[in-house]
Parts: structure tokens; sequence; C-alpha cells
């Protein structure tokens, strides 16, 4: 399944637009990985999901996730 496709398929699922999914996961994203404890063990989960950039998108996300789900 493309990322375009999982966009759309949550977008109609929730009566939103793509755009709107994307904003919200980045706004989650960016929230746990700002406002998070110290906690080491958040720390090391955070750290082994594959970004360019200091936090991930949300398409770099759902990749890691759809990987470790399908392991």
């Amino acid at each position: 399944m493309s990322m375009r496709s999982i966009y759309r398929k949550v977008a109609k699922k929730h009566g939103v637009s793509v755009d709107e999914v994307k904003e919200e996961m980045q706004k989650a994203l960016n929230h746990a990985y700002t406002n998070t404890s110290n906690d080491a063990v958040t720390r090391v989960c955070q750290n082994q999901v594959p970004s360019k950039g200091e936090m991930p998108t949300p398409d770099e996300f759902i990749r890691y996730a759809a990987n470790k789900v399908k392991k």
C-alpha cells in the first residue's frame, strides 16, 4: 500500500483532508519528541525511528511502524 493511499484512507474514514491527516500526525510527533520526560526507555524507542531530521516525518514514522508490525 502506498503512502498516498494510506493517507487517503485515513482522511476518508475521519472526514478530513489528506493535508489535515499529515498535519495532525506531525503535531503528534512533535509533541511526543519535545514534551517527553528524560526517560531513557522513551528516548531509546524514539531513536530507533529513522529520520533525516531531528524527529521523524509522518511518512518516516509510518514506514518504521509498518516494518515493525510486519516483523
